[in-house]
């Protein structure tokens, strides 16, 4: 089970759809144009369009059973005194003094690009149950590192 926000799940309804009414139609189009070309046992077309459809339905047959397991929260309703899932926090590197913000979602919602950062990953580990002004201790492959929680919010 995944726990999302309403976004998180909307985003996901919006991805599967999308890959069920355009790309899966591509797929077989690819497949049927390639098809054409001829001898289908030294078709690397083929082969590819081929390929490329069961990746596309196993990636759907997952995003599905994402959709169907996933448990939406309300993020209005959740203490803002610790971090927990969902949960927007502001750290500072105790040792750098570098700044940076990151959301805590689901794996199926990670994406470090945009500050989303999953609740499997060392970070959020360490900094889940924390409170402002607390000091989470991570370990990464670089050695530990300090994270001062500065604010926590749910946007």
């Amino acid at each position: 089970m995944a726990y999302i926000s309403q976004k998180g799940y909307d985003e996901l309804v919006a991805k599967l759809q999308h890959m069920e009414s355009v790309d899966r139609p591509a797929a077989s189009a690819a497949i049927a144009e390639a098809r054409d070309k001829g001898d289908l046992s030294e078709n690397a077309e083929y082969d590819a369009a081929k390929e490329w459809q069961g990746k596309l339905e196993t990636e759907i047959a997952m995003l599905k059973k994402t959709i169907m397991e996933a448990k939406i929260i309300d993020t209005k309703q959740m203490d803002t005194s610790i971090v927990q899932i969902l949960s927007t926090v502001e750290l500072r590197n105790v040792k750098t003094k570098q700044q940076m913000k990151y959301t805590i979602v689901s794996a199926t919602e990670a994406d470090l690009r945009a500050g989303k950062l999953s609740v499997e990953t060392p970070i959020a580990k360490g900094l889940l149950g924390k409170k402002v002004g607390e000091i989470a201790e991570v370990k990464v492959p670089a050695g530990t590192i300090q994270l001062e929680v500065v604010s926590i919010k749910f946007e």
